[in-house]
């Protein structure tokens, strides 16, 4: 595979595919949809033989890829988002006021890296993709391992899509998975300008050190790792204990704890409700149904996790399901003290599955001393009443500084695709907390602000002329208007 010329090929499409208008973008998203949509059945039934994804799964989130494609399409299409500002000449004043005039444009060819856990809706044509062509940038796709057919069958419909709304035919490319060298080489290539990255801390961090090295560097937008803590107060935990149970088991095992907003560690103070949930959880839990895994290096990770864990002295295995076949996750729940917590930064570390840990505190103090050593999350949870969360506020306002994403009495789990959703954190949840890979703000990763300053009216783009000929929502002189 020649990097080279595939980079070459995405810069070149980048020249003709930055310049087509919202409407005739917005029109290939849509067609986008349409030829997976198209495909549901074929891509559905290979996704499941590929990653051990079941069925009913694998269609919501194909249904999920094709309604994130047409948010975007009506984000482009309604046009406000590129933030057009403009600020009028004042000619008389001392100093001269000169016009100026300011949107987001697209930045170049992005590269993209396709995730392992989420087939469609965060691989070949999920929301890193499609954010990055809603901005006007190219796309090389570097296919994920685990799913190869599933991608390139993905892959497949977009050419069709490229085909049928005349768009540059390299606005799309794919580069099959070919090891380690080939993805350094992709993010430190110089036509290269922005990298999306799903996956492991590892992974992430060696990406935003390759990105770093180059003689321009470039943003790497990578969602690495969490483990999102959840506390639940008193108040709760005496009024609601088995339906929070029974919430959190289903939370905790959900697609065998494959998802990086999974609850990997619970906190509570020490008390007889505290102990009486932890018994209803463990018992849930016990009672799950065992599933395969993604892929054998998914396993294989997750059961050296999972042992690590439990063989840390200080903690205790609460709960485990039966033994399960050849390649099943093995669901668990520990505990430890918040003391012992403390001690050991080891236990932050992420075990990606169905595992969570429970940290019982001494009192608030030792609470809120554990929230305070976490580091950067995707989520944090409140679990408390009205009584709760007037009590804890203190706590509450540690959890606000820790994530992207504050829940209130939810699981985490559950990443809805909308405009006010962030999915996203500080270090290491991701490598730059200002933004989301979720969501309509997903888009503003893939573009920079550009000021004109003093150009004609028939200069500018359409978004800044002085009529406003897309009708959209600007800021002029400081008052919004349309």
């Amino acid at each position: 595979m020649q990097i080279d010329d595939i980079m070459l090929w995405s810069a070149q499409a980048f020249e003709q595919y930055r310049a087509v208008t919202p409407p005739l973008r917005a029109a290939f998203l849509e067609k986008i949809a349409a030829e997976i949509e198209g495909q549901r059945e074929v891509l559905v039934q290979t996704a499941h033989e590929e990653t051990n994804l079941p069925l009913p799964r694998l269609n919501g989130e194909i249904t999920r890829t094709t309604t994130q494609l047409q948010m975007f399409a009506n984000l482009i299409k309604e046009g406000s988002w590129v933030e057009a500002v403009i600020d009028t000449a004042k000619p008389d004043v001392t100093p001269p006021k000169p016009d100026l005039r300011r949107m987001l444009l697209p930045v170049g060819p992005v590269v993209v890296f396709g995730a392992s856990n989420f087939p469609f809706a965060f691989s070949t044509a999920g929301g890193d993709t499609v954010s990055a062509l809603a901005a006007g940038a190219t796309v090389v796709i570097k296919g994920h391992p685990a799913h190869p057919r599933t991608s390139l069958l993905v892959f497949t419909a977009m050419k069709k899509a490229i085909a049928a709304c005349g768009m540059p035919a390299n606005t799309i490319q794919h580069v099959a998975d070919e090891g380690y060298e080939t993805g350094k080489a992709l993010v430190q290539h110089p036509l290269a300008t922005g990298v999306a990255f799903t996956g492991s801390f590892q992974g992430g961090k060696a990406l935003s050190s390759y990105a770093a090295q180059r003689e321009v560097p470039i943003p790497v937008f990578a969602e690495m790792s969490s483990i999102n803590p959840v506390v639940f107060f008193p108040d709760a935990l005496r009024q609601q204990a088995q339906q929070l149970a029974q919430t959190f088991a289903a939370s905790i095992t959900l697609g065998m704890g494959q998802f990086c907003t999974n609850p990997g560690l619970l906190i509570g103070l020490q008390s007889e409700e505290t102990e009486n949930f932890l018994q209803m959880l463990g018992t849930a839990i016990a009672a799950s149904t065992p599933q395969k895994m993604l892929h054998n290096g998914i396993y294989k990770a997750y059961q050296t996790g999972r042992s690590h864990m439990l063989a840390q002295e200080t903690l205790t295995l609460v709960s485990e399901t039966a033994a399960p076949a050849a390649e099943e996750a093995w669901p668990a729940l520990a505990r430890t003290t918040g003391k012992a917590f403390l001690a050991n930064p080891s236990l932050q570390e992420e075990v990606f599955g169905p595992y969570s840990l429970m940290v019982v505190c001494a009192d608030k103090t030792e609470l809120i001393a554990v929230l305070k050593s976490l580091r950067g999350q995707l989520t944090t949870t409140i679990i408390g009443t009205e009584t709760d969360t007037e009590k804890w506020q203190d706590v509450i306002a540690v959890q606000t500084t820790l994530a992207g994403r504050v829940i209130l009495n939810n699981a985490p789990t559950g990443v809805e695709v909308c405009a006010a959703m962030v999915h996203g954190g500080p270090y290491p949840a991701t490598t730059d907390q200002r933004f989301t890979s979720v969501g309509t703000g997903a888009i503003r990763r893939w573009v920079r602000p550009v000021c004109f300053q003093n150009f004609t009216d028939a200069m500018l783009p359409d978004a800044l002329k002085k009529d406003n000929p897309l009708g959209i929502w600007r800021l002029v002189n400081n008052e919004y208007t349309r």
